[in-house]
């Protein structure tokens, strides 16, 4: 009953129009949503209009949240939305934003039990518990910078989409629709993944350049996150390096980003 009603108010959001100045900022500030087909980046509009709409923004260490901040985060965090069904990051309550890189105080224990209170630099950050933190430098970087191979906006909203199940651990929801096909999609799933998360393990411990960050060596959350920022920045590297693990995101995206990697912007986008 409440699905039914919350998708209705959904659905009639996002058949509202989209303001011609957030088409105009997208055009100028997001050549990503340039290169999409019309039906993609009408679907899109869609997306930020409910995004907008149920997520709350909150500046933090002075930076304001101007209609920049809103359009150019949503955009990016429901680029992983297109072709699939989606609750919008149900877990997701508010998108903090700092102007730049923030200070976390964090506990260390050491080998002899003590435990001390050190200050980390974080340029964002995922929590579990209703919130995403960015830093609007490089929010912005990944909007206006194509092919960076780092994405921070991707790889925060990726970890929401593996929290979806409350677990994270790199396997987000794969959205089957029967016992079988969740079985198989699983299976397939652990194993080209596990097979590429070691193969960066690997690599990042012998030093070895690689498309992936190995950043993602860390766990398998975060070479979910890494490999989510590859597959969108960098498409035709991925795919010429890792087809299997290419191929996985590829049917989980519901996307070819190669198919617009290369297109050419359409100029009156902003105008339609």
């Amino acid at each position: 009953m409440f699905g039914y009603f919350k998708q209705r108010r959904r659905d009639r959001i996002r058949r509202q129009p989209f303001p011609s100045k957030w088409r105009e900022l997208l055009v100028r500030r997001y050549p990503l949503y340039s290169r999409l087909p019309p039906a993609d980046r009408q679907e899109l509009e869609g997306h930020i209009l409910v995004f907008l709409a149920e997520k709350r923004f909150e500046g933090c260490g002075g930076q304001e949240i101007t209609d920049e901040v809103r359009v150019l985060i949503a955009s990016q965090a429901c680029l992983l939305l297109l072709h699939r069904d989606t609750d919008y990051y149900p877990r997701l309550r508010s998108i903090l934003v700092y102007p730049s890189s923030y200070l976390v105080k964090t506990l260390q224990s050491e080998v002899d039990g003590t435990v001390t209170e050190q200050e980390e630099v974080r340029l964002g950050e995922s929590w579990s518990h209703g919130a995403v933190v960015l830093a609007w430098d490089e929010a912005i970087a990944g909007a206006v910078e194509l092919h960076k191979r780092r994405n921070l906006v991707l790889h925060e909203f990726a970890h929401q989409l593996d929290e979806e199940d409350g677990i994270v651990d790199g396997v987000p929801l794969l959205g089957d629709s029967t016992l079988w096909r969740i079985s198989r999609r699983h299976r397939i799933w652990a194993k080209v993944l596990s097979a590429e998360f070691q193969q960066l393990r690997r690599a990042a411990a012998e030093g070895k350049e690689t498309v992936l960050d190995t950043y993602g060596a860390r766990n398998p959350a975060e070479f979910f996150a890494v490999v989510t920022e590859c597959f969108f920045e960098q498409p035709s590297r991925l795919k010429e390096q890792h087809p299997a693990l290419y191929a996985e995101l590829k049917e989980f995206y519901r996307q070819d980003p190669l198919l617009y990697a290369s297109a050419q912007p359409e100029t009156n986008t902003a105008s339609t």
